[in-house]
């Protein structure tokens, strides 16, 4: 028991620095006495505890065992402090938590290590948050995180991104933000299965609960997910060669689904192989950039392309005429 209690001395003195003995003594529910036997102790043991008598005195560890015993380096220090997602916690209602656990941490950090923490702050920030996304929360949010918090089984109407309108009956197992969008990971005929939480168009909580299945890892089904949804969502191909000056414009617009398949032509322009969602969407590229792209393959696009800007001229001609 006194060991336990010599261990629970030395954390207090490290995360909240000096401490008279009547607070030690009340925080661990002994006596002012026993509190001073254990400092005692600790010094004999080499522990480099001393106390400070009058005014603002106390009962502290050296600062540079401080730093010893809280094992954290430099650059760990400066990860753990860099960040949090606020927008993410505030959804879930624990960004006022989390601003206090960073500043309880701070707090248990030596004087040395707080200033790195203040240092790495006004030189690094990383926001994950996309530029535009919808910041207002559905009205059924509170009730969709109390039945993942509960386990209870949900029934929610969804709109799929093709347009088509379901009805489901799910066990709800967990919520994931990514890139500003929440997901809804849940459990149906066996099967797990993502859903994007901006889709539900109706959601009903049931007083039934589920059992989860005990070997289900989030991590896990997550990071597996995401490799099956960009080769399931990155099926069509095509190859383009685009005007040197939409270049830098097409890299960031298909961010990560392009590869240069050609050296550059002699007027200068660059071939690029794509991997897109669907062919409408790889036609809209190309109407977009205009004159600046040239579809290699497949024929069909181009034949798309040709046939769908026909259309338009057409449709526009008419609407002409009838002004």
């Amino acid at each position: 028991m006194r060991a336990e209690r010599l261990v629970s001395i030395m954390l207090l003195l490290q995360t909240r620095g000096k401490m008279t003995a009547s607070a030690l003594a009340e925080e661990l529910a002994v006596s002012r006495r026993t509190i001073l036997r254990d400092v005692d102790a600790l010094s004999l043991a080499g522990i480099p505890v001393y106390t400070e008598g009058g005014h603002g005195g106390g009962i502290a560890l050296d600062e540079a065992y401080r730093t010893r015993l809280t094992g954290l380096n430099t650059p760990e220090v400066q990860a753990l402090f860099v960040t949090h997602h606020q927008q993410a916690l505030r959804d879930v209602g624990l960004n006022d938590a989390a601003d206090q656990l960073v500043l309880k941490l701070l707090a248990s950090l030596p004087t040395a290590h707080q200033l790195t923490v203040e240092h790495i702050r006004q030189r690094l920030m990383i926001d994950p948050t996309w530029w535009w996304h919808d910041t207002e929360i559905p009205l059924f949010w509170d009730a969709l995180q109390r039945a993942v918090y509960e386990d209870r089984v949900i029934e929610v109407t969804y709109e799929h991104y093709r347009g088509e309108i379901v009805e489901r009956v799910l066990e709800p197992y967990s919520l994931v933000n990514k890139s500003s969008y929440w997901y809804l990971v849940a459990r149906r005929d066996e099967e797990f299965r993502t859903y994007r939480v901006s889709r539900f168009l109706k959601l009903h909580v049931r007083d039934q609960t589920f059992t989860r299945l005990p070997d289900f890892g989030l991590q896990q089904y997550w990071e597996t997910h995401l490799e099956a949804f960009v080769s399931n969502f990155a099926a069509y191909t095509c190859t383009l060669r685009i005007h040197p000056d939409r270049v830098p414009f097409v890299k960031w617009l298909v961010a990560g689904r392009w590869r240069v398949a050609d050296e550059v032509d002699q007027r200068g322009w660059m071939t690029f192989d794509m991997a897109l969602d669907s062919e409408v969407l790889a036609a809209m590229l190309v109407f977009g950039l205009g004159t600046a792209v040239e579809v290699v393959t497949p024929q069909s696009l181009a034949e798309m392309v040709v046939r769908d800007a026909r259309t338009v001229i057409q449709h526009l001609e008419a609407k002409r005429s009838e002004m």
